[in-house]
């Protein structure tokens, strides 16, 4: 009988060649038991990374093996937590690197701040075990394409937490609009709004005994701790964060790339600022970005993180534009057709409850088909529905928002690779400083 490792191994490799190769999988190179156990290691376990073990916790022959997390309440809480839904308590550690030496791990599922996200997984690629990484994949370009060199130079598995990609009317929304619903999908237009509020000014203060700050900081050049910074704060500190275009926008400027059937664009700018409150937040807290694609499309992306005023109703969405019609995506699983007169010819309703305001799970009802997706990809019975390939390219569009609204003007963009052209000043934002022996690299 093949052993469970034997099996992850011979099936973590079909997996990898059906990501890049699906003729090789095509032939039968699967093989192994889909009932085998999987065994996961968490990174990051506050909020999103606790609802995210809960959920792989429930999932047939998952098991959460170990919990690693920066703050030791973290750790405590969220094994109690996996222990009421198995009754068995997976073991806590503090250093990623610790937990990636452990060989009975076979993928790491990674919630940790964004900072964190492309070095970990190029880490954990390193270490032989699969990656499920939130959005957004990496903090800048140069280390998503790094972690897309580490899936393939390493062979793993690398699923990026866009779960729009797993839901099954999105996924059949994007083929109607591929074969021409509305005619020639031409223009986008996503946004996003909420109501929050001010981080105010924080004060420098002692590292709370449960958290290792310098840890928590990881490969991001060390700053010192303030008492308005972590949990979540962060997202608005360019150091750590990036601000709501990564943050939430990465799912709809994905459902919009998708939707227009683009890669990368040739045209980029972003206006914005902070404008509803003064304080330590440093991403814009309103903001646009324009896009055009060589493919004679446009998009385009709206937030409001501190007015929730909905647009078309919605708290969050996606509008496709073209010749003979208009679709309305709702932000969930569901969508409206409209023809060139506006009016309704069809409309596919879910009715799961999608909250734009939830800060751990906007769609907390669909996500697990996209968890699922992951460990079926890993047991080699699916193709990933978002490998870092693909999560590479729609994490790049608010980077690239970003960096114009940085620089304040227009970029233009190399349409085969995304890399800015000809300017300098941009270009410097294309990566990172890194804390000294923190370097990554693939």
């Amino acid at each position: 009988m093949i052993s469970r490792r034997k099996f992850i191994q011979t099936t973590s490799l079909a997996g990898t060649c059906f990501l890049l190769t699906p003729e090789i999988s095509k032939a039968g190179f699967f093989s192994g038991s889909p009932n085998n156990k999987v065994v996961l290691g968490m990174m990051g376990t506050n909020s999103r990374g606790l609802y995210l073990a809960q959920r792989f916790a429930g999932m047939p022959n998952v098991e959460i093996g170990y919990i690693c997390d920066v703050d030791s309440k973290v750790v405590e809480n969220t094994i109690n937590e996996i222990f009421k839904i198995t009754g068995k308590k997976p073991k806590g550690i503090t250093d990623i690197r610790k937990m990636l030496e452990i060989k009975e791990i076979d993928a790491v599922v990674i919630a940790a701040p964004d900072h964190w996200h492309a070095p970990a997984t190029i880490m954990a690629c390193q270490a032989g075990k699969h990656v499920y990484v939130e959005k957004p994949g990496s903090h800048n370009p140069h280390e998503g394409e790094m972690a897309v060199a580490a899936s393939k130079k390493y062979k793993r598995l690398v699923q990026m937490g866009i779960q729009r990609r797993s839901f099954a009317n999105v996924q059949n929304m994007i083929k109607e609009l591929h074969n021409g619903v509305i005619g020639r999908t031409y223009y986008a237009k996503g946004w996003y709004t909420n109501h929050r509020q001010t981080i105010g000014y924080g004060k420098e203060v002692a590292v709370p005994e449960t958290l290792n700050y310098d840890l928590w900081q990881g490969p991001a050049p060390r700053m010192a701790y303030r008492d308005n910074l972590i949990h979540y704060n962060w997202h608005w500190l360019w150091n750590w964060g990036a601000g709501e275009a990564l943050n939430n926008g990465t799912h709809e400027l994905d459902v919009m790339r998708w939707g227009l059937g683009v890669d990368f664009p040739n045209k980029v700018v972003s206006t914005g600022g902070r404008f509803h409150f003064n304080d330590d937040w440093q991403t814009p807290d309103t903001q646009n970005i324009m896009y055009n694609f060589p493919n004679n499309t446009a998009a385009q992306w709206e937030s409001r993180s501190c007015n929730g005023f909905e647009m078309e109703k919605l708290g969050r969405g996606v509008i496709f534009y073209g010749d003979k019609g208009t679709l309305v995506y709702d932000g969930g699983n569901g969508y409206q057709v409209y023809d060139g007169g506006n009016k309704p010819v069809k409309s596919v309703n879910d009715n799961t409850k999608v909250d734009a305001t939830n800060k751990v799970s906007p769609t907390e009802l669909l996500d697990e088909l996209h968890l699922k997706n992951f460990i079926e990809a890993i047991r080699g019975s699916e193709r990933l529905n978002c490998s870092i390939e693909t999560g590479f390219k729609s994490t790049l569009l608010p980077q690239l928002g970003n960096i114009s609204y940085r620089v304040d003007r227009v970029l233009q963009i190399d349409p085969s690779n995304g890399h800015i052209l000809n300017d300098a000043d941009a270009a410097k934002l294309w990566s990172r400083e890194y804390e000294k022996g923190w370097e990554v690299k693939v």
